[in-house]
């Protein structure tokens, strides 16, 4: 005996539907797994730092930081300040978003001129390098570290760097994509 003509139609239906839904998955499983086939572009514009590394002890978790590490004897100089206004107008054009990160100077010796950070530089937490675990610190950081920017996460990872020649809306946009994504910090 043969199924009605009714029956035979809804299962075809079932049948398409089932394939409709079916077979993006298994399109998308096999591009994954089954080829060699990778998308070519990305869109942080900073250099991700893979993996993470944690910074011990850091003594500015919490919030995301913005870190620039002062040069060694010199102090801060010419560069490193580049840096901490690359770092300051980053921060102040985030807007609503600009608690939630904190800018950080990783001081070296002989720093700093008090007087132009506390003028230019209001908010900025630095960490001396008498600090505890201040000197370990700086060592966490990957060279080079003259004309880079690094953020480091609300829970002490530093996860990635950014040139301060270049355009500070890379870091910007990628900063907000971080902030909006993460609910930590």
């Amino acid at each position: 005996m043969t199924a009605p003509p009714r029956r035979k139609h809804n299962r075809r239906m079932l049948l398409g539907l089932l394939l409709l839904f079916a077979a993006p998955l298994g399109i998308a499983f096999w591009l994954y797994y089954g080829s060699s086939w990778r998308p070519a572009s990305h869109t942080n514009h900073g250099q991700l730092i893979a993996p993470v590394v944690p910074v011990p002890g850091a003594r500015f978790t919490g919030k995301w930081s913005l870190v620039v590490v002062g040069a060694g004897e010199a102090g801060c100089d010419a560069t490193c300040r580049n840096a901490l206004v690359y770092a300051r107008q980053t921060w102040l054009s985030l807007g609503k978003l600009s608690p939630r990160v904190q800018r950080v100077l990783l001081a070296g010796e002989g720093c700093c001129d008090t007087r132009y950070l506390e003028r230019e530089q209001a908010g900025l937490l630095t960490v001396p390098p008498t600090a505890t675990g201040g000197v370990s610190l700086r060592q966490v950081f990957p060279a080079p570290q003259a004309h880079t920017l690094f953020i480091v996460d609300p829970l002490g990872n530093l996860m990635m760097r950014y040139d301060v020649r270049e355009d500070p809306s890379g870091l910007r946009e990628d900063l907000k994509k971080l902030l909006e994504l993460s609910h930590i910090g």
